[in-house]
């Protein structure tokens, strides 16, 4: 299995995260132009991990996403669908609670997590509602979640410009320099299929999430939306 459908069959999008799991962060960084790391940054803000608070990085895969909440002393546990991506992880940070679980059947107790997190991988999860309502159910009342994921520009000849090169020039760069480009085919067709920034503030609310909110990073290419238990 080179890339996953769109509709998301669970073995398939772990199949395709293992095949790119060696070469994935630098991957994201080249196709981001850069942007990735400022968005990480933009993350670890919304989160605001402090010390001896317990956080979830859902589909953290490498664990790359977590170390800015490691720096700030919080107890992170990164969890990831793939395996491929979690022994890369783990060779990586070789100290940090990996685990590997399907974000619509998370391992973990009720009110365990301070705050919970999930950047560009809720596009990946099959059902998207269940999805945030495990990640209610693991937070503890009075807890946060962040989710950064890619979304829709909000200026029509920006749109119309990234679509372009998310269906033309991705594809190429990804050949590259990734592991599997192929899998980059999918992940573009999935980002044009994700709900709009409102659409996911309504399954947020949906979801039993309170003072939901989000706010748009590099012209709408990504949205970081926030809530409440």
């Amino acid at each position: 299995m080179t890339r996953a459908s769109l509709d998301k069959q669970p073995r398939e999008v772990a199949s395709m995260f293992d095949a790119v799991a060696e070469k994935y962060d630098l991957t994201n960084d080249v196709l981001s132009l850069g942007q990735a790391r400022l968005w990480r940054k933009e993350v670890a803000k919304a989160v605001d991990a402090r010390p001896a608070q317990k956080v979830l990085d859902l589909a953290a895969g490498t664990a790359t996403s977590s170390q800015p909440f490691v720096q700030a002393g919080a107890y992170v546990v990164p969890c990831d669908f793939s395996l491929g991506m979690l022994r890369v992880g783990k060779q990586r940070h070789p100290w940090m609670p990996f685990t590997a679980g399907d974000g619509t059947k998370l391992p973990f107790k009720d009110d365990t997590f301070d705050a919970v997190t999930i950047s560009f991988g809720l596009r990946n999860i099959q059902d998207t509602g269940q999805a945030l309502r495990e990640l209610y159910r693991v937070t503890k009342p009075g807890g946060r979640v962040v989710i950064c994921e890619f979304s829709h520009p909000t200026l029509a000849p920006f749109r119309t410009v990234y679509t372009e090169y998310l269906m033309r020039a991705l594809p190429p760069v990804a050949r590259a320099v990734s592991s599997n480009p192929d899998a980059y085919v999918y992940l573009a067709e999935s980002i044009r299929a994700w709900p709009t920034q409102p659409e996911l503030a309504a399954l947020l609310q949906e979801a039993g999430w309170n003072k939901v909110a989000w706010r748009d990073l590099t012209g709408g290419i990504v949205a970081l939306h926030r809530g409440t238990k």
